[in-house]
């Protein structure tokens, strides 16, 4: 399996495109230099003292003497807009704006400005500088969690928090869905072309069922370890390419320890459904009609994302983290928007083991019993008949 092609390109697409769109990135923001526009924006103060602070980031005010010398302005289109700022101001906070287009509301940057730079003339010579810096600048809030015991958590919380566990689900997505399309492929095909006959000439059922299992798990584990070998590299380049956010990330070893216990044991649930999807189909083709059913168990919880990040204690997704087809994805997603509770953890991986357990022992009697039926799809009466009797 590891030497075709498509495994070959899954396995490599996601480092590979993760670090080419890094580089392009690298390209287009080094190539392309914003250009910086100064919107000039008359003022016409008619109390006196608004003469400091004219450049506002990317505004810059003008005075005129009157609101005549200002309609001059706004004529020729020397500036864009003007306030006119009366003694009313200082009573109600509010100021006149002048301009020739229509407009909903002021641009949100000239208000801005406007506001900064009343503010700054009005505090001026009370309080120094520094300070009222410090008032016209929005609010800064660094989040830090504390454990019980006072000190910092190893792990905190934001949206960085919530982009590793939700790209891991994705990959785990992947991995398991060409995985198990690749074990059900090849189970098909050995039985169209009667191979399987020699080898259960050779090995009993459950011998079989294992070998191909283990064999596709070790072949998946491949690509999980070269995603999780690459991934540090990808952060350490996209922080310090992309910077942001993206800078404070970083994969603890218990999450890379649940991410591979949840793909070896997500990974075998459906490995052992697609043996058996395999050993009652009569083809390859009809095998893939009827995998999607199941793969869509694994994928549905992407679907429920937001919902999972806003709510993720809500007992529906308690009750998919402990269900064994969508345990996988869904505590990957809960683990990046919560701290899981660890009787939750521990449960979901019994459940995933035990279905595991039970799911090879009924795989097992029917690769058994129908493994080498030809021409005709046994019914589910049929095969649940099968199970009593076995």
């Amino acid at each position: 399996m590891i030497t075709r092609t498509g495994f070959i390109i899954v396995t490599l697409i996601v480092p590979v495109l993760s670090i080419l769109g890094i580089v392009i990135y690298q390209i287009v923001s080094g190539a392309v230099t914003p250009e910086v526009k100064i919107t000039d924006v008359g003022y016409v103060d008619t109390i006196g003292g608004f003469n400091r602070y004219t450049q506002q980031g990317n505004v810059n005010l003008i005075s005129y003497a009157t609101v005549e010398e200002a309609n001059k302005a706004l004529a020729s289109q020397a500036v864009k807009e003007y306030v006119v700022i009366t003694p009313e101001y200082l009573a109600t906070g509010i100021i006149n704006l002048y301009t020739l287009e229509k407009q909903l509301e002021p641009p949100a940057e000239t208000t801005s400005a406007l506001k900064k730079f009343l503010s700054s003339n009005i505090l001026a010579g009370k309080i120094p500088d520094t300070q009222i810096t410090l008032v016209n600048s929005p609010l800064g809030v660094i989040t830090t969690r504390l454990t019980t015991s006072g000190e910092v958590a190893e792990e905190q919380g934001g949206y960085g928090n919530l982009l590793i566990p939700s790209i891991f689900s994705v990959l785990l997505v992947l991995s398991i869905t060409f995985s198990s399309s690749y074990l059900l492929a090849g189970l098909g095909d050995e039985k169209e072309n009667r191979l399987i006959e020699v080898l259960l000439s050779s090995v009993s059922p459950r011998q079989l069922i294992i070998g191909k299992v283990l064999g596709m798990g070790a072949a998946g584990l491949i690509q999980i370890v070269i995603w999780v070998v690459s991934a540090p590299l990808i952060l350490k380049m996209a922080s310090v390419s992309i910077g942001g956010f993206l800078s404070t990330l970083e994969i603890t070893p218990v999450f890379l320890l649940l991410f591979v216990v949840y793909f070896v044991l997500g990974y075998l649930v459906f490995a052992i459904i697609f043996v058996a999807i395999g050993a009652v189909t009569t083809s390859a083709r009809e095998g893939q009609q009827f995998a999607p059913i199941f793969t869509l168990a694994a994928v549905c919880p992407l679907w429920f994302s937001g919902a999972i990040i806003m709510f993720p204690n809500n007992p529906a997704f308690v009750v998919m983290t402990l269900f064994p087809l969508t345990a996988p994805v869904t505590l990957m997603m809960r683990l990046g928007a919560t701290e899981v509770p660890a009787w939750q953890i521990i449960v979901s991986v019994i459940v995933l083991a035990a279905s595991v357990l039970g799911g090879l022992f009924l795989t097992a009697k029917i690769v058994r019993t129908f493994l080498l039926m030809y021409g005709k799809r046994p019914s589910l009466g049929q095969i649940i008949r099968s199970l009593k009797a076995g």
